[in-house]
């Protein structure tokens, strides 16, 4: 995994109290520097390894564990990496637990210089990223600190627990914040620029990842629909609001406002799948699923015959050598079961996604018009079923681009048309007419467009049940249950046991992976 490590930024976790480092693991086997000299301690210099660094991690635990989780691929070449059968534990969840929260720890400093230093961009920046984070966070792990996270200084080492509907609250809040800063198009000065890989400080680009962040958040927790989000506005109405004022919130409209960071390869500039760090076999390793190849793949008269194929799918995989067909492995199938389920299984491909100088997501295009799709499926927003049909088309139709470019690396040949797109759009694999459940078809399509960005897949999952999966046999460790959270470290529990219980009684289960989110399906449907 790799991290950009820095000097100087001493910033201890109190999130957490636990662990934290500046440099965070120390795993990196390539180290890349962004440093910081003593004394210059400010929130431009924060920013960059922030960007870099977090983006690297982000995309980092969506291969190693969303994917795995969601049945993207499966590792399933060696034994001792079980991710895709559930097998996770302590030091699994202390690592992710840790890694995000010392970037939201980072994020916080970065906002307190950011004000001292009267600088109102960084400031809202700082919002939006920190938000970011503590998504990730909550949404892994379900009731977490943030009022009172990240205070030690002012007394707190042991910082309640919010419940996850008070985090998304205040989550709307900061995004709010951040909005207004951005609407005033605080004033950047041009030698930091060169820093954002993003956006280059653009604040009218961040403004759009911000408001589309906030319809990511809304559409969260759509299934609360009567929760309110402010004095003022409840959830559907807030995502209302926002979409008819365009003016006052942007977002996304095109491909070009994706959250998409650039990495040039230039020292300390390398994406997180460097050639240099991962081999062919890392990513042979990992086999596409008999999930993905459903979604993917139109079958002919039998399996080995492939009539028609996502025009996506020669981009991120891999057919095995001498196999004519595309095939995919069993996700948490027995170690017994694992040859005979691998056999010409296709695998992720290596030319494509490994590479020093990729492009690394954090939000795209593409997941805005999926969420409007939902949304006006639903009645959430205006338009009903001819509207949801348009941003559905959309969507595809960005997701395919956006993928487009990375099939230029396989041959100069390789993009993909529009003529491509629109027949995909008339395939069984994605026309609207002739898929019945189209808010089942949205979530699958969303589901396919959320590869490698961040821990959507999963996320979604939980939320929507879609798509529709098959649990593997060899899921014991879990008792068959897909995770629906990651467990409270057993640090954090031991030393914030008091905070940690009254969470886990607001969450209405216990510290495991079996315990639902409050925005979750599941504890709707359980009145939880």
């Amino acid at each position: 995994m790799k991290i950009f490590k820095y000097t100087t930024l001493v910033l201890i976790c109190e999130f957490l109290l636990t662990n934290c480092t500046a440099n965070f693991d120390g795993t990196n086997s390539n180290p890349n520097k962004i440093t910081v000299e003593s004394g210059k301690l400010s929130a431009s210099a924060m920013f960059e390894p922030i960007l870099y660094g977090g983006t690297n991690y982000l995309t980092y635990i969506s291969w190693f564990w969303n994917d795995e989780l969601i049945q993207h691929t499966a590792n399933t070449a060696y034994t001792v990496r079980q991710e895709h059968r559930y097998y996770i534990g302590d030091s699994n969840w202390t690592s992710l637990w840790n890694h995000i929260a010392s970037y939201g720890s980072n994020i916080y400093e970065m906002y307190r210089l950011a004000t001292i230093q009267n600088e109102p961009a960084l400031q809202a920046v700082s919002k939006t990223l920190y938000v970011l984070w503590m998504q990730n966070l909550t949404d892994m792990f379900g009731d977490i600190p943030y009022s009172q996270a990240f205070q030690a200084t002012k007394g707190i080492k042991k910082p309640v627990f919010d419940s996850q509907k008070q985090v998304y609250q205040e989550m709307c809040s900061d995004l709010e914040t951040a909005n207004k800063i951005y609407a005033k198009n605080p004033y950047v000065n041009s030698s930091i620029t060169s820093l954002d890989g993003m956006y280059g400080f653009d604040m009218g680009k961040w403004r759009k990842f911000n408001n589309s962040l906030y319809l990511r958040l809304l559409c969260r927790i759509s299934g609360r629909p009567t929760t309110m989000i402010d004095s003022t506005y409840t959830v559907l109405e807030k995502m209302q609001q926002i979409v008819n004022n365009p003016s006052e919130y942007p977002i996304f409209t095109s491909n070009d406002d994706n959250a998409t960071v650039h990495y040039s390869a230039i020292d300390p500039y390398y994406s997180e799948f460097d050639p240099k760090d991962y081999t062919e076999a890392d990513f042979t390793a990992y086999r596409l699923t008999e999930e993905t190849i459903k979604l993917m793949v139109v079958k002919g008269n039998d399996e080995t015959v492939d009539a028609y194929i996502d025009p996506r799918l020669p981009i991120i995989g891999n057919k095995r050598p001498k196999y004519t067909y595309w095939k995919g492995t069993v996700a948490g199938c027995t170690p017994e079961e694992q040859n005979t389920a691998d056999k010409g299984t296709s695998y992720l491909n290596y030319t494509t996604l490994s590479r020093n100088n990729s492009d690394e997501f954090l939000m795209d295009y593409s997941e805005v018009e999926f969420i409007l799709a939902e949304a006006a499926l639903n009645g959430w927003i205006s338009g009903g079923e001819k509207a949801a049909h348009t941003y559905y088309e959309n969507a595809v139709t960005a997701s395919m681009k956006k993928w487009s470019g990375f099939g230029t690396i396989i041959s100069n040949d390789y993009t993909i048309t529009d003529d491509q797109i629109k027949e995909y759009l008339n395939s069984p694999l994605g026309s609207w007419d002739d898929n019945s459940n189209h808010e089942q078809l949205i979530i699958n399509q969303k589901y396919l467009a959320s590869f490698w960005v961040g821990m959507e897949g999963w996320n979604e999952y939980r939320r929507t049940g879609y798509p529709i999966l098959t649990i593997g046999a060899g899921c014991t460790f879990n008792d068959m249950v897909l995770p629906t959270r990651m467990a409270y470290p057993n640090t954090t529990v031991a030393t914030n046991a008091i905070n940690v219980a009254a969470a886990l009684k607001d969450m209405g289960g216990d510290n495991d992976m079996k315990t639902p989110l409050w925005w979750s399906k599941q504890a709707i449907e359980e009145g939880k």
